[in-house]
């Protein structure tokens, strides 16, 4: 017998070397809606990136990678 599963998404996301994992506020949201919503609570965010998605530990990994630069 077939059984499916349907995988769990988390947002990864690097805040001055800790790794926060953010939770999926929707499935139906795409993952550009979900980084501009946590952009609200992380304005650093805002210019990021998104790399992924990546199948791990039985759930779809994507990563918000924030670019970082100098004024001037």
């Amino acid at each position: 017998m077939l059984v499916t599963n349907q995988l769990s998404r988390i947002f990864l996301y690097d805040l001055n070397g800790v790794q926060l994992e953010l939770s999926d506020p929707s499935k139906t949201m795409t993952p550009e809606s979900v980084l501009n919503l946590y952009a609200q609570t992380y304005p650093e965010l805002t210019t990021a990136k998104i790399e992924g998605p990546q199948i791990l530990n039985d759930r779809i990994e994507y990563t918000f990678q924030a670019m970082l630069g100098t004024k001037g």
